[in-house]
C-alpha cells in the first residue's frame, strides 16, 4: 500500500510544553491591576525577551477576546520560565465569566421603550407652518374610479336617448300639411285624430274624416291651452263660397286644407301638424299597460261597441278605443266625445311618464315605437317636436290646466242638406285672441 504524501514544514518550531507554562486565573490584587496599562500590560520596564525563551524561539500568539472591553483588551502574555515567582507572573487574560459576558452584551443593547421609537419624527416644526399631509394614494384611486363610473353612466344615458330618438324618428310618417302663412306669436300644434276604421268598432259613418280636432297653443307668456274644436263646427271653406262641417275640410283637401281652414277660423298660424289614427288608441293603451277611465252613467252602444257600468274601471286598448269613439249614446254628442277623448289622452300620458315606464328600457322602446308608428307629422317636424307637444299637452291636462271647447251658441244648428252642426258664439273671436295672447282663463271655455 502506498503512503500518502507528507509535507515537512520549514523552520520547525518547538511545541509548547508543560515546563514553559505558567498558571493563570489568579488575580494578583496588589500589583497586577496597579501595574497594568492601557493595553493590559504592566507599566513597568519589561525585559525585551523572556529569560526562559531560548534564542531564536518564536513568539507566542496573542489572542484577543471578542467580548473584551476596548480599554482592557484580552491578551496572552509571553510565558516566563518555570522558576518565576508569583510576583513576576503576568495577569491572566481578561476573560470574564460566561454570565458576565452575556450581561455585558445585553447592557450594550439599549432599547427605547417608546412604541414609535425608530420612526422618523413627522411632527411639524413649531417655528414653521404645518405641512399638509399627502392624500393617500388609495383615496385618490377610489375618486378616479367613481368619476369614471359617473362619466360612463352619463354617456350611456345620452347614447340610449339618442337611440330612442333615432328609432322613433325613423318610424314617423310625414306629409305636406303647413300652409306657409305668416307666423303668429307662440307655438301652435294642430292635433288630428282620423277616423280610419279598423275592426275594433262598427261606426256607420263612412269616409276618411277627422274625428278629433284639437288646437294646442303655447304662448310666448302664460300657460299652454288645449282647445277641442267640435268636428261638426259650422265653418267657411277657404278659397270657396261653400260652408259646411269642419271635418269635411279633411275629406276634401286632406291635411293641408284642414290646416288652412283652422287658421282662417282661429287667426293662428299652425306651426306643427300631428295626426294620429284613432285605432292607435288601442295600441298606445296596451303599451302603457292599460288606463283607468271614468264615466258616470251606463252605456250599451252598438256602434262603438262600448259596454259600460257607471263608475271608474281599468280598461284595455279595445275598451279605451270604444270609450273615445262613442257619441250616439252621449247626451252631449260630439261635445261629450271630445271630453272623453281628452280623458283618454291624459291617462295615457300619465302612464307613459310614470317611473315604471321612464326607468324601464324595454317599456321605453315599446312605447316610443308604438307612438311613432301611429303618427303622421308635417315634413319639417320630428320626434323632438312631438315630445315638446307632449310636454305642453301634459301641462293642460293637470288639475289647473286650461282645456275645453270654445264658446258655442248652438249644438243643433241646421247646416247644408239639413244636417245638424255646431255654431260658435260671437264671443269666439275674442276667445281666439285671448288664446293667442295667453290670456285665457277657465271661465273662457264653453260650459254645459
Amino acid at each position: 500500500m502506498s503512503q500518502p504524501p507528507s509535507f515537512e514544514p520549514r523552520n520547525r518550531r518547538q511545541r509548547p510544553s508543560v515546563e514553559g507554562a505558567r498558571p493563570v486565573g489568579q488575580d494578583l490584587e496588589g500589583q497586577g491591576r496597579e501595574s497594568r496599562g492601557r493595553q493590559g500590560q504592566p507599566r513597568g520596564d519589561r525585559p525585551s525577551s523572556s529569560p526562559s525563551r531560548a534564542a531564536g524561539a518564536p513568539r507566542r500568539p496573542v489572542r484577543r477576546s471578542a467580548f473584551a472591553d476596548d480599554a482592557r483588551p484580552a491578551s496572552f502574555a509571553p510565558v516566563s520560565g518555570a522558576s518565576d515567582s508569583a510576583s513576576d507572573q503576568a495577569p491572566p487574560p481578561a476573560f470574564p465569566p460566561q454570565g458576565q459576558q452575556r450581561a455585558r452584551v445585553e447592557r450594550s443593547r439599549v432599547v427605547d421603550p417608546r412604541p414609535d421609537a425608530g420612526r422618523p419624527d413627522t411632527r411639524p416644526d413649531a417655528a414653521g407652518p404645518a405641512e399638509r399631509p399627502a392624500r393617500p394614494r388609495k383615496e385618490r384611486s377610489w375618486g378616479k374610479r367613481i368619476l369614471a363610473i359617473v362619466l360612463i353612466l352619463i354617456i350611456a344615458v345620452f347614447a340610449w336617448v339618442y337611440y330612442l330618438y333615432s328609432y322613433g324618428n325613423d318610424k314617423l310618417a310625414h306629409t305636406a300639411a303647413l300652409s306657409g302663412a305668416p307666423d303668429t306669436p307662440g307655438t301652435t300644434y294642430l292635433i288630428v285624430g282620423s277616423d280610419e276604421r279598423g275592426e275594433a268598432v262598427n261606426d256607420p259613418t263612412e269616409g276618411h274624416r277627422a274625428d278629433t280636432i284639437m288646437l294646442l297653443h303655447k304662448p310666448e307668456s302664460g300657460p299652454a291651452a288645449l282647445v277641442s274644436i267640435p268636428r261638426d263646427t259650422y265653418i267657411h271653406f277657404p278659397d270657396s263660397d261653400a260652408y259646411g262641417k269642419l271635418n269635411g275640410a279633411f275629406s276634401y283637401g286632406g291635411a293641408e286644407y284642414l290646416v288652412q281652414t283652422v287658421e282662417e277660423l282661429t287667426g293662428l298660424t299652425i306651426d306643427h301638424y300631428i295626426q294620429i289614427g284613432m285605432d292607435s288608441v288601442k295600441d298606445l293603451t296596451d303599451a302603457v299597460g292599460g288606463v283607468e277611465l271614468c264615466l258616470d252613467y251606463d252605456v250599451s252602444d252598438e256602434f262603438s261597441g262600448l259596454e259600460w257600468t257607471a263608475g271608474c274601471h281599468e280598461t284595455d286598448g279595445t275598451t279605451a278605443l270604444a270609450f273615445s269613439r262613442m257619441r250616439y249614446s252621449d247626451p252631449l254628442g260630439d261635445i261629450g266625445r271630445t271630453e272623453r277623448q281628452r280623458q283618454v289622452v291624459a291617462k295615457i300620458i300619465d302612464k307613459a311618464t310614470s317611473p315604471a315606464t321612464l326607468f324601464n328600457p324595454l317599456s321605453q322602446r315599446h312605447l316610443v315605437g308604438s307612438v311613432a308608428e301611429t303618427l303622421t307629422v308635417n315634413d319639417d317636424s320630428s320626434l323632438m317636436d312631438v315630445a315638446y307637444a307632449g310636454l305642453a299637452l301634459r301641462d293642460t291636462i293637470g288639475p289647473d290646466g286650461l282645456r275645453g271647447a270654445p264658446p258655442i251658441a248652438s249644438l243643433n244648428y241646421p247646416g247644408p242638406g239639413g244636417s245638424s252642426t255646431v255654431l260658435l258664439a260671437d264671443e269666439a273671436e275674442q276667445f281666439w285672441a285671448d288664446l293667442r295672447d295667453g290670456a285665457l282663463t277657465p271661465d273662457s271655455f264653453a260650459s254645459f
